[in-house]
């Protein structure tokens, strides 16, 4: 069957469907064989819509024999005839046949009910294996439909076969719509067959189901209806929303079957609403094809602005997107009021599937058994639970004596075991007494019954609303017992224990759970839950086997509602007390104590009782839409492979922000609960109560640090009663899945000591070590007042699992009043899998204590089984931390009980101050000592033999105690830069490790401050040999300073670059601060005080710069960024920082895009930042290089310009220059007159050899001349152990005023010396002369001016040569031997330049800087002599350097005149070099999930993209796009990323970009990946459309996406795969690719930079003119250019045409010849020319 076609027969030409007029219309459409009968009608509006049509004649155009004929002879009319506007018509060959028509006879009989009669329209629709009447009014001139009548009507139509099923329904018009139907009886008068329909049911809004269409089955009474959940999205456009009533057909597979005609019933249809329907059909559509959408018009506002359609079908779990975005109205757009929609595949979902039951509810027949309560019910099975389910209570559902019936679905849960019913109100009247529940599946007709025969009563029975029944049935061999729990709740003795809240328990066991049941009935105490009770309830249920855990809180609700509960016992009655099970609790359940949360799982065991429950953060984000905040109760369920959680109110956040759910802001609840394994899904919704309930969801992100994952689930919708569909929850699927680092949970059990002020109000932290590492400082902290005299906390914490733990560190920061602290013990506690053994318990040796969970296991004597135990660690320590007490120290390291073979160690620092002027320091100086078994934690170096510490010159001496540290590696010396004078000049720390007797040095010779040297406040030491140190000693005491290169070497620098966003007040004047974790170690904090560009820090879009420098930290992992929230305006909006380690040839950016402000966002003010994968930049690590610079000993030396230098390796291979001072106060610093001055920095790696170094300055300063006498480079020898230093002796000036006035200069070395450390520990040093060094010579450079007007310039102008070993460096040319006013028309000047052997010349590059009034130049050309071996190299330039002329360069590169080497500009032939090596910048991993596909070295083809961004406000991005293209069997090109050209910042709103790609050939394109890296919430992009063409292929594909790509809008992905079924295919015309190579000639002013332009002719046709791009240094003389032009398939060539217009500067040009061939093949067209083209001029050439 084919799709409807709506709009060909358009009545607007006005000359359609005249009387007796013939009208010949042409369809393209699929072919679905011969026909057999069409379907025809009109939309009946319009003046005179009645229509006589005679018949309708079809012709297969591609094969006109076939023909059909279809009679008529009727109105199509809504007034003549039958009142029929649509009708089908069999199809014959003969035109002279009248095919035979059916005739069903259909009678309708109404029930005799009161008012069961309608005055509605009723229609009918007949479904039979041959297809469907369509939609047929019931209607004869009689009233009809009365009650207790038959009606009966006779409907024609072609033979329908054998019948299925029938739809009935009315239109509910008229004052007593309400119809309740007996039944249908059919006769078909053609096939001799009567078929029954039996129905009884109500067809009305207000009775029964409140359905007013349905679908009978023949003879069905019982239904197999499947549920349809039709969501109809109005748009956001001015007068979208209709009063018309609207219908929908649905189409399954192919078309073959439909729902026929579905009336909306109930929907609003109102500006941005989406409306929510529940359709039943007798029929599996899904997957559809397609839907039919449509309206009857009528109604004042009768026009309909439909943004989509979505249908889920819960039987197959598919979710379809039908996209609209169309009006439906005869006034707008098309006049169309019914539209085919065809789905957006890519946005397909998959959901969980659910069945369909009919569940039937038997009120018992007594008196006032009947209630008004709203019933609810769950349902369990062998493989899980139902959700919830509440069935509304209509106004006369379960009365006394009645059968409701319900449709319910239920999601597969195997075979029932039971049901669980109850009603929520607990007042006298709402009583009910229940006879039984059945239960149907309504596809397999599995029963269940469910007998109760009790009250749900609180003054009947035992008083309780919830009942729990055991399933019996044909499928169920014994129902299970029903069983009385016996609780007992003990509350603790604690001050303020008691609660009045209502408290709500759940018991969990191995065959499901109780469910939630209120504690109300007290068999023992009157009033409940007082200080010390012991109060009893019993809890009724269907047994849950082997109780395994209990979930028990309060609804915080009432003055005083803390509560402090002890324990929790539970028995089954009537067994002995001895098979109590007993769950410890010993906790709080208060909103100020403990960690706040006031509902708990409970195990029953009391060792390690917390580690049974694992910790999910859920992040919950409010919209920032103006009444988006809610003030009422949101709760969540969380659903697993393992199981799901119970319904949990949200009503106590982490993060504490106050308010809750307020708009932009993000409230994080932390929820306790058993592993529910990974989670495929979210329940979140709220009660709708408060003044403003309305709430708008921005998306939720659950991190569950045990799995190590984080979920992101996007909402971006309202969940409120008058906004869009006016649901108040909502399921969410997760858009991604991220992995983040897994933790394991510890718990910490802190006791203080009994004695006088034991207690602290200080903060307290721990850090665990464990031989895989330690963890992260972790603070103990809770809600409730810790560490008081002889208290027992205890803390559950996630950090890396560190393995077998070896010493903890705890201690405080001294803060708040008596903040010393008597600590007792600690104890460490995690779970580990063991063999248990099944019989008794038995304790291991060591102390590590393995418990079993109470099993009742008697039968199974002996045997093991692997299960999770806890695994304790046992830490005395029994002392003060106290400034005042015994050794004054806050921290202390303790070991486990059984340590065997570590212990306490001493060692003694000894820190020596620098002897220089404002060397000391008054700030607080912290240090970290790292070795092989961990490291002491940061200590505060308080405590010093001097009074005075760290004054100049000074040794302090200070005592770390420490778990034994074994091999000492390195240390991290900081201060906090909190005094006045807290610059600090460290001359370097000496360690004594007091056991081992060993010393350890670590020199620094640097600044520790803001305004010295690098700014770093902290420094990272490496321990050097002693030999190093005994060395410069020999050497009259220069002190360490020849070390920095180890040091160097062993550590990284990274350039942390930080923006701050440009948002309103996003600056901030807090402290910032940063911790960078490697996969080795953690930088300790990094206070970021010295920015190098700017000393106004963090304002509004700024980046700040700042330099860390860290020893062995391997590749980073995460960055910790955040500030002390001090100053006017703390609040701070971080947008990325980028850190670039040059030593790991590694740049990575962090991005954050969120606030750090108590105020916005959740409040947080610091982060953890990730990096983004997408932004990663690799490129070849750079090494270490110490410069030691001498100046010379005579007159004026010194300098204080700015010095820069390079270095040359062999083969040219030169680095990039580098300037040797930071900032102006190190300018005047250093380069004195006599000074030595090292310098370390690292650089690209130029090998093993220094061929050459060019140093210089910018001559700025008060007095720049400079005497350098020689330059000194060190570095390490590969193989490590040992360096070698490279001597370049210079001894002259480098001055504009001595000498030769240059500035630059180029030294060679003349000699090496090698150190190497010899086995015995002593330094060997030997002197090699460099024998085959460079030589210097000198150049020659004649540069000609052109001989034109206004050729001549006065701006400065700079050479750079380049030859095969090197080149010059940019010089001035400025002094010309000949001529005192250079660069004159027609002069040529001469130059000399002094330079290292550059070997062979091989191109130039020149550039004036624009200056002075005449700045214009035309070069003619340059010519270079190398004076020594007199070889002269020719370039011939013949160009302007202008900002007015050509391409207003005023920068050119030249290459030698008949130069062969690689110049090529074409991107496709870069492309098809780049994929022979293989090579992608930035990135191009693909993601580690997906199978990387076998990429073939197919070839290479452009591919054309146009993109197109939406139109709403936050649409544009200036996030980096890339598309990725995908074939069959997984091939699929790289990356293409989709760089905007110059100047455009970003894809903006409403915009449409253009980019050529040249990626691999995937054959047919099945889908294409369009995603961007931006990965803060800012970088948010609103793709319109995406059109792919391939020229090669002659097709263009068009993607309409009308989709965010952000984190959070939309489905939260910033990448999105788009499926070729989406998208509408064009034929475009097929290209070839031929390389075109155009010879320009060698004769002077040969080159052009006119337009010139190319036609093609060939044997089938000729190309278009094409334009051939300058791009530079095309057409130029004496060079071949060769482009790539994708033209049309005309082959073969029979000549090509060229032609100039010109236009440009140099207008003429002189063309050689030219040469075409098919890229990738050799097929030659040559051209022959050699002649001038001078404006307006054409040649053509013909093919040879």
């Amino acid at each position: 069957m084919i799709p409807k076609f709506g709009h060909f027969f358009d009545s607007r030409s006005r000359t359609a469907f005249e009387r007796a007029k013939t009208d010949v219309f042409r369809i393209r459409t699929h072919n679905v064989g011969a026909l057999k009968k069409i379907r025809i009608e009109h939309d009946n509006t319009g003046m005179n819509a009645s229509w006589f049509l005679d018949r309708v004649v079809i012709t297969d155009v591609i094969r006109p024999h076939l023909r059909f004929y279809f009679s008529c002879n009727n109105w199509l009319s809504k007034v003549e005839g039958d009142s029929l506007y649509v009708r089908d018509l069999l199809a014959t060959m003969d035109p002279m046949d009248m095919p035979k028509y059916n005739k069903y006879v259909v009678s309708v009989f109404t029930a005799d009910v009161k008012g069961s009669g309608t005055d509605a329209d009723v229609f009918i629709n007949i479904f039979g294996e041959l297809g469907d009447t369509g939609e047929r009014r019931l209607d004869s001139d009689k009233n009809n439909f009365e009650k207790g009548t038959e009606d009966k009507f006779t409907i024609e139509a072609p033979n329908l076969g054998k019948i299925r099923k029938i739809t009935i329904g009315h239109n509910n018009k008229g004052s007593s719509a309400g119809w309740f139907v007996e039944k249908v009886i059919l006769d078909d008068m053609g096939n001799k067959i009567v078929y029954e329909f039996p129905v009884n049911r109500w067809f009305a809004l207000d009775e029964d189901d409140g359905k007013i269409q349905r679908d009978v089955l023949v003879g069905g009474n019982q239904p197999t209806g499947i549920v349809y959940n039709i969501q109809i999205v109005t748009g956001h456009v001015r007068g979208a929303g209709t009063n018309s009533k609207v219908h929908i057909v649905m189409h399954g597979t192919k078309g073959l079957k439909n729902s026929g005609k579905v009336f909306l019933e109930g929907g609003k249809f109102e500006h941005g609403l989406t409306d929510i329907f529940n359709v039943e059909i007798a029929a599996l559509l899904s997957p559809l094809s397609r839907v039919t959408i449509g309206h009857d018009n009528d109604g004042m506002s009768a026009g309909w602005y439909c943004e989509k359609v979505v249908v889920y079908c819960p039987f197959t779990g598919i979710e379809q997107t039908f996209p609209c975005s169309k009006w439906l109205d005869d006034d707008e757009g098309d006049g169309l009021i019914e539209r085919e929609l065809y789905e957006m595949v890519s946005l397909r979902q998959r959901r969980q599937k659910k069945h369909p039951w009919s569940l039937w509810i038997w009120t018992s027949d007594i008196p006032s058994a009947g209630t008004d309560a709203d019933i609810s019910f769950q349902v369990y099975g062998e493989k899980g639970k139902s959700d919830e389910i509440r069935l509304d209570n209509k106004s006369d559902n379960f009365e006394q004596g009645q059968v409701d019936r319900f449709m319910v679905e239920l999601p597969d849960l195997g075979k029932l075991i039971k049901l669980r019913i109850w009603h929520e109100k607990r007042h006298p009247f709402a009583g009910w007494h229940l006879g039984k529940v059945t239960l149907m599946k309504t596809l397999t007709k599995e029963k269940y019954t469910f007998p109760c025969e009790r009250w749900l009563d609180i003054s009947e029975d035992d008083n309780e609303v919830v009942r729990e029944l055991p399933a019996s049935g044909d499928l169920i061999n014994e129902p299970l017992p029903v069983i009385k729990y016996r609780l007992t709740v003990c509350t603790g003795n604690v001050g303020g224990s008691g609660t009045d809240a209502s408290i709500f328990i759940n018991l969990i066991g191995d065959l499901g759970d109780t469910g939630e049941r209120q504690l109300i009935n007290c068999k023992n105490n009157v009033n409940k839950f007082e200080k010390g009770n012991m109060d009893e309830f019993i809890v009724e249920a269907v047994t849950i086997g082997h109780i395994r855990r209990m979930r028990i809180g309060h609804d915080g609700k009432g003055g005083s509602c803390g509560w402090f509960l002890d324990k929790v016992v539970v028995r089954e009655e009537g067994k002995a007390e001895a098979n109590a099970v007993e769950f410890p609790c010993n906790r709080w359940l208060d909103r100020n104590e403990d960690d706040g949360q006031i509902f708990r799982e409970l195990v029953p065991f009391s060792d390690g009782q917390r580690l049974y429950n694992i910790s999910y953060r859920i992040a919950v984000k409010t919209g920032d839409i103006p009444g988006g905040s809610s003030d009422s109760n949101v709760f969540v369920k969380l659903y697993g492979e393992k199981g799901d959680t119970d319904k949990m109110m949200l009503v106590v956040s982490t993060n504490n922000l106050g308010n809750y759910f307020e708009t932009g802001r993000v409230d994080i609840f932390t929820v306790e609960t058993f592993d529910i394994g990974q989670i495929n899904r979210l329940m979140i919704g709220h009660t709708n109560k408060g003044m403003r309930a309305g709430w708008f969801l921005d998306s939720v992100q659950i991190l569950v640090p045990v799995h190590g994952q984080k979920y992101m689930f996007p909402s971006h919708r309202w969940l409120d009663k008058d906004e869009a569909d006016g649901k108040t929850e909502v399921e969410i699927y997760p858009s991604e899945i991220l992995d983040m680092e897994q933790l394991i949970s510890y718990e910490i059990v802190v006791v203080t000591g009994d004695v006088m002020f034991a207690g602290t109000n200080a903060k307290v932290f721990i850090q665990i070590y464990g031989e895989k590492g330690k963890t992260e400082v972790i603070r103990l902290e809770s809600r409730s007042n810790n560490f008081e005299r002889n208290t027992t906390e205890i803390f559950k914490i996630e950090a890396k699992d560190v393995g077998k733990i070896f010493k903890v560190r705890i201690g405080h920061d001294d803060s708040g009043i008596g903040a010393g602290w008597f600590l007792e013990t600690v104890d460490v506690k995690h779970l580990i899998l063991a063999l248990v053994p099944k019989e008794k318990k038995k304790e291991d040796k060591k102390k590590k204590k393995k418990k079993k969970k109470d099993e009742e296991d008697e039968d199974e004597e002996g045997g093991e089984e692997m299960q999770e135990v806890v695994l304790t660690y046992h830490f005395p320590c029994s002392r003060w931390l106290s400034r005042g007490e015994e050794d004054g120290e806050l921290a202390v390291e303790l070991l486990p009980e059984d340590a065997e073979n570590l212990e306490v160690n001493t060692y003694e620092v000894c820190v020596f101050t620098g002897d220089m002027l404002g060397a000391g320091t008054d700030a607080n100086v912290y240090i970290n000592i790292y070795g092989e078994n961990g490291d002491t934690g940061e200590r505060f170096l308080w405590n010093s033999d001097n009074i005075n510490k760290f004054e100049r010159g000074q040794e302090d001496v200070f005592i770390v105690t420490a778990i034994d540290l074994g091999l000492l590696k390195k240390l991290r010396i900081r201060h906090d830069n909190s005094q006045p004078y807290s610059s600090w000049y460290l001359d370097r720390v000496e360690i004594v490790d007091t056991q081992e007797d060993v010393t350890y040095y670590f020199p620094c010779n640097r600044w520790l401050a803001v305004k010295e040297d690098d700014g770093q406040i902290a420094r990272e030491l490496v321990p050097v040999d002693e030999a190093f140190m005994r060395k410069d000693e020999d050497e009259e005491g220069t002190g360490g300073a020849t070390l920095g290169l180890e040091q160097k070497s062993m550590s990284t620098t990274y350039t942390l670059k930080i923006k701050t966003g440009e948002k309103k007040y996003a600056g901030t004047d807090a402290n910032v601060f940063a911790i960078l974790f490697g996969e080795n170690d953690d930088t300790g904090i990094v206070n970021l005080k010295a920015c190098k560009n700017y000393k106004n820090k963090f304002e509004q879009g700024m980046i700040n710069e700042f330099t860390v420098e860290a020893v062995d930290l391997g590749d980073l992992e995460k960055l910790q960024i955040g500030h002390d929230n001090s100053g006017g305006s703390p609040g701070w909006f971080l947008d990325w920082v980028e850190i670039d380690a040059p030593s790991q040839g590694q740049k990575l950016r962090f991005p954050c895009g969120r606030w750090l402000d108590k105020g916005e966002d959740d409040g947080v003010i610091m982060r953890d930042l990730y990096p983004a994968e997408l932004q990663t930049e690799f490129y070849t690590p750079f090494v270490p290089y110490e410069i030691k610079i001498f100046t010379s000993d005579v007159f004026a030396a010194g300098t204080d310009a700015d010095v820069f230098i390079v270095l040359y390796g062999q083969n040219g291979l030169g680095t990039q220059q580098k300037h040797l001072c930071v900032n102006e106060r190190e300018r005047r610093l250093y380069f004195e007159r006599g000074a030595e001055d090292m310098f370390i920095v690292e650089l690209e790696d130029i090998g093993d050899v220094i061929e050459k170094i060019r140093i210089g300055h910018d001559n700025r300063g008060t007095n720049p001349g400079w005497h350098l006498d020689r330059v000194e480079i060190r570095r390490q020898l590969r193989k490590g152990k040992g360096s070698e230093t490279t001597i370049f002796p210079c001894e002259c000036w480098l001055a504009k005023s001595e000498d030769d006035g240059e500035t630059v200069r180029e030294l060679v070395p003349s000699d090496i010396i090698t150190q190497k450390l010899l086995r015995d520990g002593t330094l060997k040093s030997t002197e090699t002369e460099v024998e085959d060094a460079l030589e210097t010579h000198t150049y020659k450079v004649s540069v000609r001016t052109g001989d034109m007007h206004g050729a001549g310039t006065d701006a400065n102008v700079f050479l750079t040569i380049y030859g095969d070993l090197g080149d010059t460096g940019e010089r001035k040319l400025a002094k010309s031997e000949n001529n005192k006013n250079k660069f004159e028309r027609g002069e040529v000047d001469r130059f000399t330049i002094e330079a290292v052997d550059l070997g062979q010349v091989f191109k130039i590059r020149i550039r004036h800087d624009n200056s002075m009034v005449g700045a214009d130049w035309y070069l003619d050309q340059v010519e270079v002599q190398d004076v020594e071996t007199e070889e002269v190299y020719m370039f011939l330039c013949e160009r302007w350097l202008s900002k007015k002329k050509e391409d207003k360069q005023t920068e050119r590169t030249f290459f030698v005149k008949a130069y062969e080497g690689e110049r090529n500009t074409d991107p496709y032939f870069k492309k098809m070099a780049q994929n022979r090596q293989g090579l992608d910048r930035n990135a191009n991993k693909k993601k580690k999930k997906k199978k990387v596909a076998v990429v073939e070295e197919g070839p290479i083809i452009p591919y054309h993209f146009t993109l197109s961004t939406g139109v709403d406000r936050d649409a544009s991005t200036t996030a980096r796009v890339y598309v990725i293209i995908m074939g069959p069997n997984e091939v699929e090109t790289d990356r293409l990323w989709l760089d905007l050209p110059e100047g455009k910042k970003s894809f903006s709103a409403g915009g449409m970009e253009h980019f050529v790609c040249y990626g691999t050939d995937v054959g047919e394109i099945k889908r294409v990946e369009l995603g961007h890296n931006g990965v803060t919430p800012e970088s948010c992009w609103l793709v319109d459309e995406l059109s792919v063409a391939v020229p090669t292929k002659g097709i263009k594909y068009i993607f309409p996406c009308k989709c965010w790509l952000a984190k959070d809008r939309g489905d939260g992905l910033t990448a999105r795969l788009l499926n070729v079924l989406d998208s509408s295919t064009i034929n475009i015309i097929r290209k070839v690719i031929y390389s075109i190579t155009v010879v320009t000639g060698d004769t002077q002013y040969a080159g052009t930079d006119t337009n010139i332009f190319l036609t093609v002719y060939g044997a089938n046709g000729s190309t278009e003119e094409m334009l051939l791009p300058k791009n530079g240094d095309r057409f130029e003389r004496d060079q071949e250019d060769t482009f790539t032009l994708e033209i049309d398939d005309i082959a073969p060539l029979k000549k090509i045409r060229v032609w100039i217009d010109g236009s440009g500067c140099r207008p003429d040009w002189f063309l050689d010849r030219q040469l075409s061939q098919k890229a990738g093949s050799l097929s030659d067209a040559g051209g022959r020319e050699g002649v001038w083209q001078s404006s307006p001029s054409r040649r053509e050439a013909m093919e040879n």
